[in-house]
């Protein structure tokens, strides 16, 4: 995550504290995010420096629903006018980030072999809470290639138990 997309980001989450919006705010980046770059050409367009700022913000604006907050449509306008705008998802991970640390909240990027059943996401939510000392929400996605194991990114931590990892360093250990 680049500093320039960390500065974007705490100067959103300032203007939205200070009308107690922050997560207000969040769930309209992180919805715009996904509508935005479920097209990749979209995103390309809107920073296309061959197209005029007018035309590319005015394409912008009318993409957007009406009920977009005013701050989070003048950030994505200036992200569009600044040919910054394929940085938002950065910018939207680095308030979600200021957003879980001020609320005391965490979300784990949790990438195992298979599907875990719900209690076993129960389980690790608690033993991640514990460890943390903050309410930890789950994003669990399933990476095959893991072949058994699981590998939890949280509060810029990595734990990693997957086998493809053991194996690697049995294999670092042999080669000495």
């Amino acid at each position: 995550m680049t500093q320039q997309s960390k500065d974007y980001a705490e100067a959103l989450y300032a203007l939205a504290a200070e009308s107690a919006q922050q997560a207000v705010f969040l769930r309209a980046l992180e919805s715009l995010t996904d509508a935005l770059f479920a097209e990749p050409a979209y995103p390309e367009l809107l920073s296309n420096p061959a197209i005029p700022t007018k035309e590319r913000i005015q394409a912008l604006d009318e993409a957007l629903p009406a009920e977009t907050p005013t701050y989070v449509r003048s950030f994505l306008q200036l992200l569009c006018a600044q040919g910054r705008i394929r940085c938002l998802p950065e910018c939207v991970s680095a308030y979600r980030q200021l957003y879980e640390t001020a609320t005391g909240r965490s979300t784990a990027r949790v990438t195992s072999a298979v599907p875990l059943s719900p209690a076993q996401q129960e389980r690790l939510c608690e033993r991640l809470a514990a460890l943390s000392g903050r309410t930890v929400q789950l994003d669990c996605t399933v990476d095959e290639s893991l072949l058994a194991g699981i590998t939890v990114e949280l509060d810029g931590k990595v734990l990693d138990g997957s086998l493809k990892h053991r194996l690697r360093e049995v294999k670092e250990v042999m080669q000495q």
